[in-house]
């Protein structure tokens, strides 16, 4: 399977569709069926308590996901997560990089299925997985 879109265009449609998060995630491999993106922890990703807060562990994954899907279909800006489980197991660590490696399981026609684990940088275990579903527009 051949990417249609690398790494340097999903950076600069990010940029241009969603400026919000431009800066926040770096592409750091990039596969056809796997992705693998950085995330700087800053104070705003923490809860009380000094840990990573689970909406931005979760916009992580779903960034993560949002980009191995357009990687293979292309610049579909309407392409949308469906559905979305995440398990928080461990507690990442604060003011890490937080990783995440994504695998695509499934592209369809209508949608795809990411598998997804997070990580803090420098540790073994995960520190969340999800699971994703994406909804992809009619061309």
């Amino acid at each position: 399977m051949t990417l249609k879109m690398d790494a340097i265009a999903l950076h600069g449609f990010l940029d241009k569709e969603f400026a919000q998060v431009r800066g926040d995630f770096i592409i750091a491999d990039l596969a056809p069926d796997r992705i693998s993106v950085q995330m700087q922890v800053a104070d705003r990703h923490l809860r009380p308590g000094g840990t990573v807060s689970g909406p931005a562990m979760f916009a992580l994954a779903d960034v993560t996901a949002y980009l191995i899907v357009l990687a293979n279909i292309g610049p579909k800006a309407l392409a949308v997560t469906t559905n979305c489980s995440i398990d928080f197991m461990r507690k990442p660590a604060a003011g890490q990089m937080l990783v995440c490696e994504a695998r695509l399981l499934k592209l369809g026609r209508a949608l795809a299925v990411v598998d997804a684990l997070i990580y803090s940088a420098g540790q073994a275990a995960p520190v969340a997985r999800a699971s994703l579903t994406y909804a992809i527009p009619p061309t």
